[in-house]
């Protein structure tokens, strides 16, 4: 018989992380409830750290369906993952494929609707994306936010620029890894990609993962390309959400350069007669991923699991979440992932 109550994260705020009995939700029409196996911190959480929140944070989750509503094609037992967006399946955006603009969204998990750093989590079917059974359920939350997101924005860069030979990244965080890695298998393993950061630990993953390391104290992108025999970058991404990182960005690209903006955050200012008019540049955002492409995503990580699962460097059980979080935020990680 199923408890009636499980045990999820709250987050206080002042960087502290507390864990609350709550009740286990029942689905309804078209609903699943998933136990959570998985879920990777991200730097978005950043301010649900700092100063609270709501509902339970943790939108990188993986489990296994526990429970089933009215009206459900998945059956009890299956694993896969959730995507961040609740979306209505509808609208035009929806019909078209892009859910992640979809013009009548129910909910974001972990932001408006409880997460992953619980035991349990209710979400719609549509959101639910089933994996292979034999795919380690810690691996599969690189399906979302490290090669959706990373991905996601190559693509963006594609639409305008579809001969991309070179790629410049501000930020070796975990989105910007998973931009690289995305490239990497994208684009091709030889083409370069030049990443900066200040934190030593995340320069070195990015070396280990065939990026071109940039001390961004010492150096700029455009300096990291000089040394590689290149004037320019054909796409430059920006993880960092910075002001000085997206200029950085915008100086590194070559003719017919675009920009794709991937971390919310600071503005950029633009000269566009002279850094976009003239040599044809672009400057894009690039907001999460659409669910289409978890088809995609899934076929790359089965086929490259030992590359991708490098960004993954540490492992957490819930109880030990502020750990986590502490380690997180102070930088030197990869990819961190709660695990139960």
């Amino acid at each position: 018989m199923m408890k009636s109550t499980y045990l999820g994260a709250r987050f206080t705020g002042n960087k502290i992380i507390a864990m609350n009995e709550m009740p286990i939700p029942v689905p309804g029409p078209g609903q699943l409830l998933i136990k959570v196996k998985a879920n990777a911190l991200c730097g978005s959480e950043r301010g649900q750290y700092m100063y609270g929140s709501a509902v339970t944070p943790g939108h990188e989750a993986a489990g296994i369906v526990a429970d089933a509503g009215a009206g459900t094609a998945v059956k009890p037992g299956t694993p896969g993952v959730v995507y961040l967006m609740d979306f209505c399946g509808s609208c035009r955006s929806c019909k078209l494929g892009f859910t992640n603009q979809c013009l009548n969204k129910r909910g974001d998990m972990g932001f408006n609707r409880n997460g992953g750093y619980g035991q349990y989590m209710l979400v719609s079917e549509n959101i639910f994306y089933t994996v292979d059974e034999g795919l380690d359920l810690t691996e599969a939350t690189l399906l979302l936010d490290i090669m959706g997101t990373g991905g996601h924005a190559l693509e963006r860069g594609l639409l305008v620029h579809p001969d991309i030979q070179s790629v410049a990244i501000a930020g070796a965080g975990p989105i910007g890894l998973g931009v690289l890695v995305m490239a990497k298998l994208l684009l091709g393993e030889k083409v370069p990609v030049v990443i900066s950061d200040t934190v030593p630990y995340r320069l070195e993953l990015a070396r280990k993962l065939g990026g071109i390391p940039i001390d961004a104290l010492k150096e700029t992108l455009k300096d990291g390309l000089e040394k590689i025999g290149l004037a320019g970058a054909d796409l430059a991404a920006d993880t960092s959400g910075k002001t000085i990182a997206r200029k950085s960005c915008l100086e590194a690209l070559d003719k017919r350069g675009v920009l794709v903006c991937v971390g919310h955050g600071e503005g950029l200012g633009i000269d566009v007669s002279k850094e976009l008019i003239e040599p044809e540049r672009s400057v894009l955002g690039s907001e999460y991923f659409r669910y289409g492409e978890l088809n995609r995503n899934m076929r790359l990580l089965l086929q490259n699991r030992e590359y991708i699962t490098r960004i993954i460097t540490h492992r957490f059980p819930l109880e030990n979440i502020q750990e986590a979080f502490e380690l997180f935020f102070a930088g030197s990680t990869g990819k961190v992932v709660i695990e139960q």
